[in-house]
């Protein structure tokens, strides 16, 4: 199967002049393209699936994951409830088989439940709270158009091929609400996929037809001439913008959309957008600001548009693939989390930006083209309230949001394989020494790991936090340790993050073992066991830092949010001579501040750096 997305988005600076968007008689095509049919899912069917651990395997290093946090005598008493949970032909050995059993009968039983649980029994609002983005450095539109017409390259990890499921979720798919738990649809396996994007603009959507009949591409001249229509046809922003009601919480969203689609044109402009190619969303400039301050705003205008008064309304955040584009030159993308993850959608953009640095002019003589279709919703006074109040909503998450950008030049890679410091896990331990120099205290952390080794994987998490790393910490600040010492016990450190790493990326999963059991206890109405409700069980898995590393080859600063109010989330790019973070919290958790936590961050790498 091939994934093809054939769209050629159009950008000019002041771009609300609508003339401006056409160049005369011109086009920009790649240099080169080529396509090998099906090369992107060659190795899918000879794909492992998710194992399931044993139950033993899984206990013992709950155990040893425990130590950090809790004292002799709560280890003691949560040892005896792991004993009572190992029983010979007790509840634990009930709930894995139960496991077990499903694993036989689905592609990747814990992808399923993560999914689930993560994101669609989750009720928060998708913007900050489930909602992925990235931001790119500032383009130089001026004419230039951008196109995809890609067949994406298998992916490998270690010489092992990985899961390409994911690309073709990330087109033609759509999440949709519903109460206490969402859905989503996926079109481009259909037999007949579609063939045109949304494109939003002035908060108002329109499909644009992407494909001329006979099955080709549209010129980026055409594409000029069906964006100049839609620019001189909606010059004031929409008085009843729609798209704002995907911001809201997943409940008071599928009331709204259970109400909508009674409408028959309601029903049908909303499948239209669930089943387009993606949201190309064209923005109007957000506030000017300092330029050493763009990167921060452009980060917040992927995320979430910059609130009610800017872009917020000009998006569809339920979409599997929004790509961003201001007319001050801001690009970038929002990805939904429950279509595909971070990595995926980068991926995707990367091929964007790449493409757009590699274009040609050459002549193309101008063709008639339909009329791109507006579509229009019929508004009732009970969704007015709503968009009003989703216009609140939104306006407070983007006030409560805290965002910090590090842009970390001093070293990078190279250095730290130079001083033979594996660089991930070297990250790793310097976030658990500024978060410990700003809290005083250490904490449940997690990085995130791509679970793409077995069919249909998704994403797992590394435990961070372990007794060799709050060893190193402890010792890092202790005037008095020698700094061979505390080299020594960056070394250990290190050793056990990457043996964490190993484990978790080989289907070892310490917390998706023990979601996949607890999902099999609820499903089989089994009390949930003591060893899930006991305190101990959230001094390892209540995690207040959440961490990812996303590589981009376009300079892309990857973005994501909290997923509750008390964590801090840290997504980082580690490039060789240089790395770069986006940390986020939220305003109303006094307790967090990411402009604190990026200092620290910056000191710690530094600091660390003086041993080596």
């Amino acid at each position: 199967m091939i994934l093809r997305f054939c769209t050629r988005t159009v950008v000019k600076m002041g771009m609300v002049k609508p003339c401006a968007l056409v160049s005369s008689c011109h086009l920009m095509k790649p240099v080169s393209r080529t396509c090998v049919n099906g090369r992107c899912l060659t190795y899918q069917q000879a794909l492992p699936t998710q194992p399931v651990p044993t139950l033993q395997h899984t206990c013992e290093r709950y155990l040893i994951l425990l130590e950090p946090f809790v004292e002799v005598d709560e280890l003691k008493r949560t040892k005896q409830l792991v004993q009572e949970f190992l029983k010979p032909g007790g509840v634990g050995e009930k709930l894995q088989k139960g496991l077990e059993k499903k694993a036989l009968n689905t592609d990747n039983w814990l992808a399923d439940y993560m999914v689930q649980t993560d994101y669609l029994d989750n009720r928060l609002p998708v913007v900050a709270y489930s909602n992925i983005s990235g931001s790119f450095p500032r383009m130089d539109f001026r004419d230039k158009q951008g196109q995809i017409s890609e067949t994406i390259p298998v992916d490998y990890l270690r010489g092992k091929p990985l899961c390409m499921n994911q690309y073709s979720q990330l087109l033609s798919s759509c999440r949709i609400p519903g109460l206490e738990m969402d859905s989503v649809v996926f079109h481009g396996k259909t037999s007949y996929p579609s063939r045109y994007i949304t494109l939003a603009y002035n908060s108002q959507f329109f499909m644009v037809d992407v494909y001329n009949s006979d099955g080709t591409p549209l010129t980026v001249h055409q594409l000029c001439v069906q964006l100049e229509r839609i620019c001189s046809s909606s010059l004031e922003t929409s008085t009843e913008p729609v798209g704002i009601l995907t911001s809201l919480n997943r409940d008071s969203w599928s009331k709204c959309y259970d109400r909508l689609i009674q409408d028959k044109p309601n029903k049908e402009a909303l499948s239209a957008i669930q089943r387009s190619i993606c949201v190309v969303c064209l923005d109007k400039a957000m506030p000017q600001v300092p330029d050493d301050m763009y990167s921060r705003g452009n980060v917040l205008q992927m995320m979430h548009g910059g609130g009610s008064q800017w872009n917020s309304a000009n998006r569809w955040f339920d979409k599997s693939v929004q790509f961003i584009i201001g007319e001050d030159g801001a690009f970038g993308n929002n990805v939904s989390h429950s279509c595909a993850d971070g990595t995926i959608g980068m991926t995707l953009t990367d091929y964007v930006s790449a493409s757009i640095k590699k274009l040609e002019i050459i002549e193309s003589p101008t063709v008639p083209l339909p009329t791109p279709q507006k579509l229009h919703f019929n508004i009732t006074a009970d969704i007015k309230k709503a968009i009003e109040e989703a216009k609140q909503s939104i306006d407070k998450i983007v006030q409560d949001l805290d965002f910090s950008i590090l842009s970390f030049s001093h070293y990078g890679k190279n250095f730290l394989k130079a001083n033979k410091m594996s660089p991930d896990p070297f990250i790793q331990m310097a976030i658990q020494l500024a978060y410990y120099r700003v809290h005083r205290q250490h904490c449940a952390s997690y990085e995130a790991a791509s679970m793409r080794l077995f069919r249909q994987g998704r994403v797992g998490e590394i435990p961070s936090t372990s007794s060799a790393s709050v060893a190193f910490v402890v010792a890092f600040n202790d005037p008095n340790k020698k700094n061979t010492e505390k080299v020594d016990l960056l070394r250990k450190a290190i050793e056990v993050h990457k043996w964490n790493t190993s484990m978790e990326i080989s289907g070892q999963t310490v917390f998706g073992h023990f979601l996949g059991l607890q999902h099999q206890a609820t499903e089989k109405n089994i009390p949930m066991p003591d060893i899930f409700t006991d305190a101990s069980f959230d001094r390892v898995f209540d995690y207040r830092l959440a961490t990812s590393q996303v590589q981009s080859k376009s300079g892309c600063l990857p973005c994501a949010c909290p997923y509750q109010r008390k964590t801090y989330d840290i997504c980082y790019t580690l490039l060789k001579d240089d790395m770069a973070f986006v940390l986020s919290a939220f305003k109303t958790n006094t307790e967090n501040n990411s402009e604190e936590l990026k200092k620290a961050v910056e000191d710690a790498l530094l600091d660390m750096r003086t041993i080596l």
